[in-house]
């Protein structure tokens, strides 16, 4: 599979990124070797072979699960600059 500016053109607009025409035929044949790649990486037989999320064999250390209660309410607010009833103020974002 490979991708053209047009469609280039089209994944720029819905992610709003502003792309040059340069850009975009740029964009396509660098996005259309990645797409060959993984394409590539679909044709390795992977039968047989079971997942895993790391190549050493280490446990994670595991804690008791306690409820702790060592910080203060205040404490954490006197870093807000202008707390509201209890709460850290932020301000409004609107786009």
């Amino acid at each position: 599979m490979s991708l053209d500016a047009a469609a280039v053109a089209k994944i720029a607009r819905l992610a709003r990124i502003r792309l040059t025409k340069e850009e975009e035929t740029n964009l396509a044949a660098e996005l259309s070797s990645v797409i060959g790649w993984v394409e590539q990486l679909q044709e390795v037989d992977t039968d047989g072979v079971e997942p895993l999320t790391s190549v050493v064999g280490a446990k994670l250390r595991r804690r008791p699960d306690v409820v702790d209660h060592s910080t203060d309410r205040e404490d954490i607010l006197a870093n807000a600059p202008e707390p509201i009833s209890g709460f850290f103020a932020v301000p409004k974002v609107v786009e």
